[in-house]
């Protein structure tokens, strides 16, 4: 059986991209997607779910209000938060108030699925565990799935994650741009800036379209579609 996700982000085209990242995981599934924490809790009381992809920065709360009001009203569904909190009292209070998993942003889908899958195998392992009474070690089992590091996704030779995240933020407002303007913006050549969004777009974090005008050659631009 599916686990059924709810996406909790303010931010439209990055609750569309978890959404769409959620589909292409195998073994998940879309339960609902809410923009804010009001549109959160409605649907936490009409829809089954068994885990939150939940945002911290909510445009009527912030995320923890959320996840406190949510054990409040009796719903133990498991949370991943989803955010780009680095604050570290923040991460503090959301391992304290049960958060399994923590997913920073910006990210790609092969991240998001490795948080996916680390999620997966624990559920697993509960099910399998489901029958009678645990001993220790079966309990150190389940839990280490979660607090093992996950492996890290390897880019490209060449590549650096600082750079990628660099680049991915010049993206952040959903606007078409060249790779000359993303570079001007970070500070690296056009054609360093043209491999990380060419990457970026077999990932599906941005997607590639036509730019026509001017007297020159036809440019392509590169818009976020992703986090």
């Amino acid at each position: 059986m599916s686990v059924r996700v709810l996406v909790v982000e303010d931010d439209e085209l990055s609750a569309q991209a978890h959404a769409d990242y959620v589909r292409r995981t195998a073994g998940f599934e879309v339960a609902g997607v809410a923009r804010s924490a009001a549109e959160a809790s409605r649907l936490l009381r009409s829809t089954p779910v068994d885990l939150v992809l939940l945002d911290m920065n909510l445009p009527d709360g912030h995320g923890l209000a959320l996840l406190h009001g949510m054990r409040s009203d009796g719903f133990l569904c498991d949370v991943i938060a989803v955010t780009a909190a680095r604050d570290l009292e923040v991460v503090k209070r959301a391992v304290a108030q049960g958060v399994v998993l923590y997913l920073l942003k910006p990210f790609t889908y092969a991240g998001f699925r490795t948080k996916l899958d680390q999620y997966a195998d624990y559920r697993r392992r509960l099910t399998e565990e489901a029958e009678g009474a645990v001993a220790q070690e079966d309990v150190d089992r389940m839990l280490g799935v979660l607090r093992t590091p996950a492996q890290p996704v390897s880019l490209p030779k060449g590549m650096s994650a600082d750079t990628l995240r660099e680049v991915t933020q010049a993206l952040r407002d959903g606007t078409g741009r060249s790779a000359s303007e993303v570079a001007a913006d970070v500070g690296t050549s056009r054609v360093t800036a043209r491999r990380y969004l060419e990457y970026l777009a077999g990932e599906q974090v941005v997607e590639r379209t036509v730019r026509y005008g001017g007297s020159g050659r036809p440019e392509v631009e590169y818009r976020r579609t992703g986090p």
